[in-house]
């Protein structure tokens, strides 16, 4: 698995027009699974991702994670981070898991994060073409990939 984090003051997705979800301060998580994650992925991701320093404490330094700091997340699935771009200039997308096993992947991750922070967390729509607002705090930006994770 794949994933942008990106601390935030507000973020949104919106699906035809309509907003589907919205949240203040706190994470958005772009998230790309390819057909080799598996549910040791998912938890180690989503661990790190909850116990995180990234939030700013009383002094301004980052010393709390998301669940100190009482913030919200929003997921957003994301085949294209696993782009390859060596060859040519159309990127490829063949690292990039396929539905049967993507959206499974993908909810799992969701019902895991929801767990681990102990409340709901928003999400677009697996597949659509989504429009996401956000307003990046910081700005904070993280890349992780649970296949590398030394």
């Amino acid at each position: 698995m794949r994933a942008v984090l990106q601390r935030v003051s507000q973020a949104s997705v919106a699906i035809d027009g309509a907003e589907k979800s919205h949240i203040g301060a706190g994470l958005l998580i772009l998230l790309g699974c390819e057909n080799a994650d598996t549910g040791e992925d998912i938890t180690w991701l989503s661990k790190k991702i909850v116990n995180l320093r990234i939030f700013d404490d009383e002094a301004g330094v980052m010393n709390r994670s998301i669940l100190d700091s009482g913030g919200d997340i929003l997921v957003i699935s994301q085949f294209t981070l696993w782009a390859s771009y060596k060859k040519g200039n159309r990127p490829s997308y063949l690292r990039a898991g396929n539905h049967e096993t993507t959206i499974p992947l993908y909810n799992t991750f969701c019902q895991q994060l929801s767990t681990d922070l102990g409340k709901t967390v928003k999400t677009g729509e697996f597949g659509a073409d989504m429009k996401v607002s956000l307003v990046n705090d910081g700005p904070v930006t993280i890349c992780m990939d649970t296949k590398n994770k030394e």
